[in-house]
């Protein structure tokens, strides 16, 4: 390639690297962006206190709370890497320092150089130092911002939390509890329970294909919807074939859902339900059998025009109905073998016999143990049912 071509594609690549780059971004990422991660990172000092202080001490106050609040933020690891790196560019420092000197700041004609006494480096130090300390800004800059997406998650999250059921529900013939675990600080997992005019009770669980603040926004829309056309008392397969029509016209096209909706009878035990995709929930028969539920379709959101099944099955004083996320049977240990259907199974028949919430627990506690992690790589939801005892009329 020739000489000539080289400034040419310089200048390209500079053009495409600063594109949409202005004067104001420039001014504002050292003015006001800096100004409000500071105010961030030390909203908690006191700045009456801080007033009182000579100039000198002021500003070494400042530097210290900066350091600590910036630092305190990261995890543990990050937090000695960071320090690490600080205290290397220190040692860096001073291996380059040469001593007291004038240090020139202007040459005048006639006179020569202009300086002020100061310390002196080696050559190119002070570029290495206005580099580092840029680095660092924006590093500085960009965990306020993550920090204040942090809290804004942290938000929704209990939004989120507080749209599903909380705590154990029980009415007569029936007990029920569901339990969440966003892979992130939100999820697209959910679950409801939702008591009928006529003693019948809906329990459903759905996954939001993904997880995080997309999830998540799509939870919420798909629950709302849920809600509206369970108010309209429709059976089923005529709910979830409405549902699914108004996922496919409202939810982006690259977005799916798979959804476990069923109606108990407590009276009589009948569980009458629709499978859209979603895991086949267990029955867990009181003489140890299992049962898996598959009635049902294809997920919601991928064709305008599917159409569902209803299944039927009758559910024992002393059975146990489990509907859970893909997140329980897909965890993976370290060689990537997953906790599967199995795993569910046998670790609902070591504890069937315990409460619910003792059982989901339990759950919780056995994919843990199997990925040997706290933090799951996919939201973990998981919904259990137990028929109880009808208690006769007094006098009876």
């Amino acid at each position: 390639m020739s000489a000539s071509h080289r400034p040419s594609r310089l200048a390209d690549f500079f053009e495409s690297y600063t594109k949409d780059l202005t004067a104001d971004d420039l001014q504002r990422l050292f003015t006001r962006d800096t100004r409000d991660a500071y105010k961030f990172f030390t909203r908690h000092r006191d700045a009456d206190a801080m007033q009182r202080l000579p100039w000198h001490r002021r500003f070494v106050a400042e530097v210290r709370i900066l350091f600590l609040a910036f630092s305190m933020k990261l995890s543990p690891a990050r937090r000695v890497v960071f320090g690490g790196a600080l205290l290397l560019a220190v040692v860096g420092l001073f291996n380059l320092f040469r001593g007291i000197g004038l240090i020139e700041i202007l040459r005048l004609p006639f006179i020569g150089a202009v300086g002020v006494p100061g310390p002196l480096f080696q050559r190119g130090t002070w570029s290495l130092f206005v580099a580092f300390a840029l680095m660092n800004l924006l590093v500085l800059l960009e965990v306020a911002d993550r920090l204040s997406l942090k809290n804004d998650l942290e938000i929704a999250r209990d939004i989120q939390q507080a749209m599903l059921p909380s705590g154990l529900y029980s009415a007569p013939g029936v007990e029920t509890v569901g339990m969440s675990r966003p892979a992130n600080t939100v999820g697209g997992d959910f679950y409801d329970i939702l008591p009928l005019a006529d003693g019948r009770l809906v329990v459903t669980l759905g996954d939001v294909a993904g997880k995080g603040s997309p999830a998540a926004l799509l939870m919420a829309l798909l629950l709302a919807m849920l809600r509206t056309l369970v108010d309209e008392q429709l059976e089923p397969a005529p709910l979830i074939t409405r549902l699914n029509v108004q996922v496919c016209r409202h939810a982006p096209g690259t977005r799916f859902i798979t959804l476990f909706y069923g109606v108990f009878d407590p009276a009589t035990g009948s569980l009458t339900y629709v499978s859209a995709g979603h895991m086949p929930p267990l029955l867990v028969r009181g003489d140890g059998s299992c049962v898996r539920l598959t009635d049902g379709g294809i997920s919601l959101g991928m064709f305008e025009h599917s159409t569902y099944t209803t299944g039927h099955v009758t559910i024992g004083p002393q059975d146990l109905f489990a509907v859970y996320s893909d997140g329980i049977t897909e965890a993976e240990d370290p060689r990537g073998v997953p906790f599967d259907e199995i795993g569910l199974e046998t670790a609902l028949k070591a504890s069937v016999r315990d409460s619910l919430s003792d059982i989901g627990a339990a759950v919780v506690r056995a994919v843990e143990h199997h990925t040997d992690e706290r933090k799951f790589a996919d939201d973990l939801t998981i919904l259990l049912l137990r028929r109880c005892t009808i208690p006769a009329p007094a006098g009876v």
